[in-house]
């Protein structure tokens, strides 16, 4: 099941806690995989089944959790930036829902979207951002989720620009008065997140403090996805496969599209590269002999069956 967001969402300001988030990842998953065309008038369904299932909680305890957000969801906003061609920079405030409601008697939550987040979660032609919600599944902090989505933003590159302290904590979630000093930031919020991170998702990650004679004023981090193991079949597939698979134009089409929302072939987008260039790209890669090759572990997962 995959999240997208617009990179403008992924870097926006906003305190959500972490059932509040995770119901906002739900409910983006549901207008991609069910909502053909959504709008500012489509009323998404999350249900406590989904969230038990990938957030491995108690029934009884997701009843409550979806129960309590839907109470202060509503009120809840995010500050994020767009520019405009002419490079002016507009900086907007935005609630996350315009409508939500709770059914008890099933334990699942009606969500309308407030119309500035539906191109945010829709607009994947443009800079975006994708993962797999069981990556989020086992962080158990409102910190380690946002932190991850920050990283893997930068994923193409592996690193990320130096976050100006008080921009950070903003994009984390941080009130100003919240721990203001930067021993306890780091003890109570950096380092769990960064442990549960390393040990629950797909990328191992470090962090690098910047200073302005003995004051720490940023930090940027530098990550690395981690390897994963094939199974012994499936290499001994991809080693000695040595036929070009032929696609059709409707296939080179369809695969080119779907691959490009696979996580870990978006690793090989160029910084910056949009998402029509990129879908392109990857429709020449796959009418070419030795680079279909380095696609094909991933044209399986979509669906391709060679042959």
């Amino acid at each position: 099941m995959l999240v997208v967001k617009d990179n403008a969402l992924i870097n926006a300001s906003y305190n959500l806690d972490l059932v509040e988030q995770r119901l906002v990842l739900l409910a983006i998953v549901e207008a991609r995989e069910n909502i053909e065309n959504i709008d500012s008038n489509t009323e998404l369904t999350v249900h406590a089944s989904s969230y038990i299932k990938h957030f491995n909680v108690e029934k009884h305890t997701a009843y409550k959790n979806l129960k309590d957000a839907a109470k202060t969801l509503f009120s809840r906003q995010f500050s994020y930036e767009e520019s405009a061609e002419n490079g002016h920079i507009t900086h907007y405030t935005s609630r996350w829902v315009s409508k939500i409601g709770y059914t008890a008697a099933s334990g699942s939550i009606k969500i309308i979207f407030a119309p500035d987040v539906v191109p945010l979660i829709t607009r994947i032609e443009k800079h975006f951002t994708s993962y797999e919600l069981f990556q989020v599944g086992h962080l158990s902090s409102k910190y380690s989720t946002r932190l991850y989505e920050l990283l893997i933003s930068w994923r193409s590159v592996g690193k990320t620009p130096i976050y100006e302290i008080n921009d950070f904590k903003k994009k984390l979630g941080i009130e100003d008065h919240e721990y203001k000093i930067i021993s306890n930031f780091k003890l109570r919020v950096l380092d769990p997140a960064i442990k549960q991170i390393n040990e629950s998702t797909d990328i191992k990650a470090n962090y690098e403090q910047h200073k302005q004679g003995r004051t720490i004023t940023g930090f940027s981090f530098s990550f690395k996805q981690k390897k994963q193991q094939i199974k012994n079949e499936t290499q001994k597939e991809i080693n000695t496969l040595d036929v070009f698979n032929k696609l059709t134009e409707k296939q080179l089409d369809m695969f080119s599209s779907k691959l490009a929302d696979l996580p870990a072939v978006q690793a090989m987008a160029h910084v910056g590269e949009d998402m029509k260039p990129f879908v392109a790209r990857l429709r020449t890669m796959l009418m070419d002999a030795e680079q279909q090759k380095v696609l094909l572990p991933y044209l399986k997962e979509v669906g391709y069956a060679a042959a």
